[in-house]
């Protein structure tokens, strides 16, 4: 049975010209990664899932490949490929990426998921070049786009909660379309989806696991685009600006690499299972493959509602309950730590109110403590009412890039990072996420993340460096960070019967 039927499709296509249409299967015997193991080797790809808390799988996970449209960019040229006709145009990325999703409205119905079809990619952290006047980074190895998205017309619903697959296809409305031309567009729409359904009901190779789990694993030969002693430089560098009131915070990072050749659907697995975030993804986009568990929301945008999270402040989680209340004691009582997080909650309060109404722009959670399955944060949530006249992209611009990867005030710890850091960022500090056809956004700060690319694994971490920060803690702070990620891949190579490599090594590997 197909949900809506063709009647109260016609009757949609009044005000809509994509409307979506569902058929459900049971799947109490199945899971996201069995079901996206069908499509993963597509050229393009993605799967999107969700931990709460860091101990409850969210109600969906989304799965889609084939896109319908395509479109990425990078310095203004635009690329946008249309059922494999490829055209460039010379635009602004948000402008062409908003030109595009506005040619098609989608109905939010009852019963269905938040995200039944849209654009899903990458937002860079340069795109605000574009916006605002900020210097360009003086190497750019890793060619990565400014934005690259796919159009799904149709998607893949794992409903945890149910226990059901749900194969969503979208009715293509044309202009001025007859009732005889939706019900054909109709027709093609159920045939797709039972073209899925079957695809889905056919066998997959499975590749029996030879290992067991180890306890540990050695990373082998790290690289990274800075030595210790310029990190260390950079970190000294930034003090100097903060002295100077340039600046309160700016977040330095470095990028870090290793050679592999695992399968990246592996390691997104061993990151699922032992790094589980609220914000979990996979994303395949032809040469490049996007793998990351982010703790940390950027901006999200449900009818009028727009909101951000912010995240400042660690400490690992406690053996026991005792010690875990300890160290969140420890931590709230932090006062850099509190006053970290509570530049960040204002500078969300900031960009949210440039797109809210007046007076609607509230702190409904405050320095609360958030446990995942390593750590805990502090964390705020900050909401408002969007304005008449404001869509999710004003929302999205307003608060791009977060405060907690670029620094306060923002523009010009931008510029300061722009001198500092060498390499461009690429996919790093930007976002990640889906915009809907029927209006809605959710996006996450693109941290924890791992690109691969030409037998690569590559892997970026930031610190924030205040006034008294110490460049060695800085340093051993992003090292920390992007070693965790590099060990899931060693981990899965265990795990998945690659060889494992020698001990590790940390050098630097000269970009110039």
């Amino acid at each position: 049975m197909y949900t809506p039927e063709l009647n109260e499709v016609i009757r949609l296509a009044q005000t809509h010209n994509l409307i979506p249409v569902v058929r459900n299967l049971m799947a109490d015997t199945e899971t996201p990664i069995r079901v996206f193991q069908h499509f993963y080797e597509e050229p393009r790809a993605f799967l999107l899932e969700s931990v709460e808390g860091g101990v409850k799988w969210a109600r969906y996970s989304f799965i889609g490949t084939d896109p319908f449209l395509m479109v990425k960019g990078k310095h203004g040229r635009m690329e946008i490929e249309l059922n494999g006709v490829r055209q460039v145009v010379d635009d602004k990325p948000l402008e062409t990426l908003k030109g595009l999703l506005r040619g098609y409205s989608s109905p939010a119905l009852p019963d269905f998921p938040p995200f039944t079809g849209g654009a899903i990619g990458f937002f860079g952290y340069d795109l605000l070049q574009h916006y605002e006047k900020l210097p360009a980074h003086r190497h750019d190895d890793l060619n990565m786009s400014d934005i690259e998205f796919m159009f799904c017309d149709q998607v893949i619903v794992f409903d945890h909660f149910k226990q059901q697959v749900k194969v969503i296809g979208n009715v293509h409305i044309g202009k001025h379309a007859t009732d005889a031309q939706i019900a054909e567009a109709y027709r093609l729409t159920c045939s797709k989806i039972d073209a899925t359904i079957e695809r889905l009901q056919q066998p997959i190779a499975q590749r029996s696991i030879q290992n067991a789990i180890p306890a540990d694993v050695d990373l082998g030969e790290v690289h990274s685009n800075l030595t210790k002693e310029q990190y260390m430089a950079n970190v000294d560098k930034a003090k100097e600006y903060i002295r100077a009131g340039d600046i309160f915070q700016v977040v330095l990072s470095q990028r870090f690499h290793i050679e592999t050749e695992i399968s990246p659907l592996y390691v997104y697995r061993v990151l699922r299972a032992t790094n589980p975030s609220p914000y979990m993804y996979y994303l395949k986009m032809d040469d490049e493959v996007i793998v990351g568990t982010s703790p940390e929301a950027l901006v999200k945008v449900d009818g009028q509602r727009v909101e951000t999270r912010p995240i400042a402040g660690t400490r690992p989680r406690g053996k026991t309950p005792e010690e875990d209340a300890a160290l969140e004691a420890e931590l709230l009582a932090d006062e850099k730590e509190r006053a970290e997080h509570l530049m960040l909650v204002d500078l969300g309060r900031n960009d949210i109110g440039r797109v809210a109404e007046f007076g609607s722009v509230k702190c409904d959670m405050y320095m609360e403590i958030e446990r995942y399955s390593h750590v805990m944060h502090i964390v705020s949530n900050v909401s408002g009412k969007l304005r008449e006249d404001k869509d999710f992209f004003d929302a999205f611009i307003s608060c791009m890039p977060a405060g907690t990867v670029s620094g306060a005030p923002k523009l010009r710890a931008m510029e300061i990072i722009a001198e500092i850091e060498r390499e461009a960022r690429g996919a790093y500090a930007g976002a990640i996420g889906y915009l809907g056809f029927s209006g809605n956004l959710n996006t996450c700060i693109t941290i924890r993340t791992l690109i691969f690319k030409h037998g690569k694994a590559y892997i970026q971490a930031g610190a924030g460096i205040v006034w008294d920060s110490v460049p060695e803690m800085e340093y051993k702070e992003t090292v920390n960070k992007a070693m965790g990620m590099l060990k899931a891949i060693r981990l899965a190579e265990a795990i998945f019967g690659e060889k494992k490599p020698a001990a590790a090594v940390l050098t630097n590997q000269d970009y110039y």
